[in-house]
């Protein structure tokens, strides 16, 4: 009698690190959505950059998403509009010998301005809610520097001045996903022995460990 044949069982695949983006991007736009508070976020994403099985992501977003089959998408998913959601809006970002930040989940209006003199600012929009399909920010920096970060489905155009300074886009650290639908943010200003650079990150909360250092 020969040997029983175990049935193949599809949750037992491993799964990749786009994969596991995938969730990412799930988990952080439910919590912009209010359905995830940030310890939740904080511990799933956690568990999904642990997860090694198809069958290990599945319980992570089960309560996310209308029931139904799991499979792994055959290519990224079209970026959805972020949701109106209450969120604290800024018109500008401004350091001189100090430091400005902006992160989470935070309001862009169609045009924002940042400057750094002898500063740093750090424009985080990964979880930004942009107001407008299309957003203008004039960032300048005098002896100073201005980072701008963005996810992967934003289209970044980048058209500023160095003067003794640095200007333009920094090496992504994830590839960019951009479609028809990409929201489309506009860097534009002055790097004055300075420096202003954009660069392309994932979802906050993936660790470092499988990024390398930025």
């Amino acid at each position: 009698m020969g040997e029983i044949e175990h049935p193949y069982d599809p949750s037992q695949m491993r799964v990749s690190d786009a994969d596991r983006q995938r969730v990412a991007d799930v988990l952080r736009d439910a919590a912009a959505e209010g359905r995830l508070d940030l310890d939740e976020l904080e511990e799933r994403l956690e568990l999904t950059w642990q997860a090694k099985t198809y069958g290990e992501l599945v319980p992570i977003t089960v309560d996310l998403q209308p029931a139904g089959p799991v499979t792994p998408p055959a290519a990224a998913p079209v970026r959805r509009p972020q949701p109106s959601v209450p969120a604290v809006g800024h018109n500008s970002s401004t350091a001189i010998m100090g430091d400005c930040r902006r992160r989470g989940v935070w309001q862009v209006p169609e045009h924002h301005s940042a400057f750094s003199l002898m500063g740093s600012v750090t424009l985080d929009l990964r979880e930004a809610i942009l107001t407008s399909h299309e957003t203008q920010i004039n960032a300048s920096a005098i002896m100073g520097d201005v980072k701008i970060l963005v996810p992967a489905h934003v289209h970044v155009v980048v058209d500023g001045t160095p003067i003794m300074g640095d200007y333009g886009q920094a090496r992504d650290k994830v590839p960019a996903e951009i479609g028809p639908d990409s929201p489309v943010v506009r860097v534009r200003g002055l790097a004055l022995m300075g420096s202003v650079q954009v660069q392309r990150l994932p979802a906050p909360g993936t660790p470092r460990k499988y990024l390398g250092t930025f």
